[in-house]
């Protein structure tokens, strides 16, 4: 990864701790990202859920992965997506090639994808 501008992604805690720790395989959305299979994607996890759009409050970047396909969610996806339950009309982001942070750094925690300098 080379200095410069990167896509982040937030989740809520600890979503990104078990994305980092290769326990959650799979981001559950309502929308679908713009990004190429080989794509880093920076991972900031933080404590609320951002509501709308223009809300950001402090993170912790913890890994950087790729998203390797985009699909949509199904009941068999529940448990790779560390959720509780089930609902239709959601996209599973299979998430792939995860690169945990040590040590993890202070970013900012946005709604979608948005971009953040890194080094």
């Amino acid at each position: 990864m080379k200095k410069g501008s990167i896509k982040a992604l937030s989740v809520v805690s600890p979503a990104g701790q078990l994305i980092a720790a290769g326990r959650k395989t799979i981001e559950v959305r309502r929308w679908l990202p713009e990004l190429s299979p080989d794509e880093d994607l920076l991972i900031v996890e933080n404590p609320n859920y951002l509501m709308k759009d223009g809300d950001e409050e402090a993170g912790i970047a913890v890994a950087v992965v790729n998203i390797r396909s985009v699909r949509p969610f199904t009941s068999d996806d529940i448990s790779a997506a560390c959720a509780s339950c089930f609902e239709e009309g959601w996209f599973a982001w299979e998430i792939s090639q995860v690169r945990r942070l040590s040590p993890v750094k202070s970013v900012k925690a946005a709604r979608k994808i948005y971009s953040i300098e890194w080094d």
